[in-house]
């Protein structure tokens, strides 16, 4: 998940066994963001601030593909997410 301080938020979906990059699964601004950070909050899904991600994210439709240029930050994304799972099961044992 990505935020950015003018309430917009993006969700990202990937499934390695399924997809072959993530997808946008939702997106929105204003009431639809908060929406969407509060089922985030809901689900303890990490979110991450990034603006300028978020912007250029907040350009594709919702079940596309993220675009080749964009592998490298939204790998930084989820590798952020899954430290910060693998942080928390650490935590949990």
């Amino acid at each position: 998940m990505i935020e950015d301080k003018r309430a917009e938020a993006i969700a990202l979906k990937y499934d390695s066994e399924k997809d072959l990059a993530p997808k946008v699964l939702a997106k929105g601004k204003g009431k639809v963001a908060e929406n969407i950070l509060e089922k985030a909050k809901e689900l303890n899904i990490p979110v991450q601030k990034d603006p300028s991600l978020t912007e250029l994210l907040g350009k594709l439709d919702i079940n596309e593909t993220i675009p080749d240029e964009l592998y490298r930050a939204v790998a930084e994304v989820f590798a952020f997410i899954y430290k910060m799972d693998r942080d928390a099961e650490s935590r949990n044992r």
